[in-house]
């Protein structure tokens, strides 16, 4: 068995799944996964790190919420975007293609996949166990991950987690990235922790 590796930003890449009109009205501490993918989103800006975004059947679910939204097209990092009508990311060609073009080189099984989304026990779950079973690293920020209920949430939490990916939330991936205090970004990273508590 491998032992667990810190998260490197020259390997990662951010993957956020579904965080769309319809089902963020129903899941659980909606307020939460936004505000703490809001700012998963500006540590990626600050680290490079691309981010990839992806839509479930927009026509039918409504688009990314737009909070997410204005996060996310103000990135200068690498970004891609798609839309699915598979519930797991990986059952769409056009997720591996994004992959590989927002880190040109890197093998899935170098690649570290920082993961938000909805919903946990269903998208976000499928997509979670297939990038697994390609080998690649998958860290899950808790606070930015959610479904319709705290039970399936949890439980699904519970189940990826077995399944060998890794929980963390999006503090620990700044700092992780980050590494001392003396990188470039700490300062800056420093201020958008800061800036009100996430309730």
């Amino acid at each position: 068995m491998d032992l667990p590796e810190l998260i490197d930003a020259d390997r990662s890449v951010v993957v956020v799944i579904d965080l769309q009109g319809k089902l963020m009205d129903m899941v659980h501490r909606p307020a939460l996964v936004l505000a703490a993918t809001q700012r998963l989103l500006q540590l990626a800006e600050l680290f490079r790190v691309p981010v990839l975004l992806t839509e479930q059947y927009p026509l039918g679910l409504g688009p990314t919420h737009p909070e997410i939204r204005a996060a996310f097209d103000a990135l200068t990092a690498p970004k891609r975007e798609m839309t699915k009508v598979s519930f797991g990311c990986c059952g769409d060609p056009a997720f591996e293609t994004a992959l590989a073009a927002l880190r040109p080189g890197l093998p899935p099984e170098r690649r570290q996949l920082v993961i938000a989304g909805i919903e946990a026990h269903v998208c976000v779950m499928q997509t979670v166990i297939e990038l697994l079973r390609q080998h690649s690293q998958v860290h899950l920020c808790w606070e930015c991950i959610s479904g319709r209920g705290e039970e399936y949430r949890r439980h699904a939490l519970d189940r990826m987690t077995q399944a060998g990916a890794v929980l963390t939330n999006h503090e620990s991936v700044g700092f992780e990235w980050a590494r001392t205090k003396d990188h470039a970004a700490f300062l800056a990273m420093n201020r958008i922790l800061r800036k009100g508590q996430i309730a």
